[in-house]
């Protein structure tokens, strides 16, 4: 693509690179210029004027940023994502269901580097969506790209997108009592709302008294397609009260820990094939905390491993719960 001034006489085709006001009207910014359009400016004794010169073997970027968007999600319904309409070298693309986002970052970073104005910008890898929500753009930065650079492009980012749709749809939430006066309803009410802006419903409130059988007894009674462990003393070792009922019900303890605050103690294992989560005491709370990034995936059947709890540290600076005990600089 060709980019500069030319005279008025020859501008007709070529790309307006930059919006004029006329005496009648404007000629934006984008337009393919007419015949009437070039003697509009002649008029107006304009002699010459900015514009993009579309070479052989250019794509214009509307064409060129659907046939990318196409690219990064050739079946948009087994993606549960939609494509938006080309305008202005943009292709939007929206979330078609709730779940996380799946980004395979290798391919979107490989897109990018191929060349300076062919673009994807995404939300961040396993960021919860819901249906209409913005997972990604595709933006193409000038009036035209090479063909050759958009095919490169296209096979980079190759599927690169997806949504991982909710596969559980009941939770079970047991707490565990040390304080007669605890009701747990705080507990419950918070986890209810969690869960259901991922469209899963809660058991009833359920408290049991903070000892390893009880709690082991209540977790093998559920057949909920998730259980999650709220304790109301906080769990300070992989072999305290919750971990070790979770083993006693038969189940077994995954990982114990993150490097996410708020968030450090957290756990969680599986129990007869489902997810178990041992969620802090933060999850009280109806703020962010490292145990959301767990549930959201487990729930949507997305693998957690020691190597992802490991990998959250970096950005795993939440923002502080007031209300929680001890503050970061109390």
């Amino acid at each position: 693509m060709k980019f500069g001034p030319v005279p008025v006489d020859d501008a007709e085709g070529a790309i307006l690179a930059h919006s004029l006001k006329l005496a009648k009207g404007r000629l934006r910014k984008g337009r393919v210029l007419s015949r009437d359009d070039v003697q509009q400016l002649s008029a107006a004794g304009i002699s010459d004027v900015t514009v993009a010169l579309l070479e052989e073997g250019d794509i214009g970027e509307d064409p060129a940023a659907e046939r990318l968007a196409r690219a990064l999600v050739p079946d948009a319904a087994r993606a549960g994502l939609r494509l938006g309409v080309a305008s202005t070298g943009r292709v939007n693309i929206y979330a078609d269901r709730t779940g996380v986002v799946e980004v395979l970052a290798d391919r979107i970073d490989a897109l990018n580097a191929l060349h300076p104005m062919i673009t994807t910008a995404t939300v961040p890898k396993w960021q919860r969506v819901a249906v209409g929500d913005m997972v990604a753009t595709v933006k193409i930065i000038s009036y035209a790209v090479p063909q050759a650079a958009l095919e490169a492009a296209c096979l980079a980012g190759q599927t690169g997108l997806r949504v991982r749709g909710v596969t559980c749809q009941r939770a079970s939430l047991i707490q565990t009592r040390v304080d007669e006066k605890d009701s747990g309803e705080k507990g419950h009410s918070v986890t209810a709302a969690r869960l259901s802006r991922m469209g899963v419903s809660l058991e009833p409130l359920q408290m049991v008294p903070h000892e390893i059988d009880p709690l082991a007894t209540a977790l093998q009674a559920t057949d909920a397609d998730i259980l999650l462990i709220l304790t109301g003393s906080a769990t300070s070792d992989a072999f305290d009260t919750a971990p070790e009922a979770l083993r006693r019900a038969g189940g077994t303890v995954t990982h114990f820990g993150m490097p996410v605050d708020p968030g450090n103690l957290l756990f969680f294992g599986e129990l007869g094939g489902r997810p178990v989560i041992g969620l802090p005491g933060c999850a009280k709370s109806p703020a962010m905390n490292g145990a959301d990034w767990v549930l959201e995936r487990l729930l949507c059947g997305v693998p957690v491993s020691s190597g992802d709890i490991a990998g959250m540290g970096v950005g795993g600076l939440l923002k502080e719960i007031p209300q929680r005990g001890r503050l970061r600089d109390g």
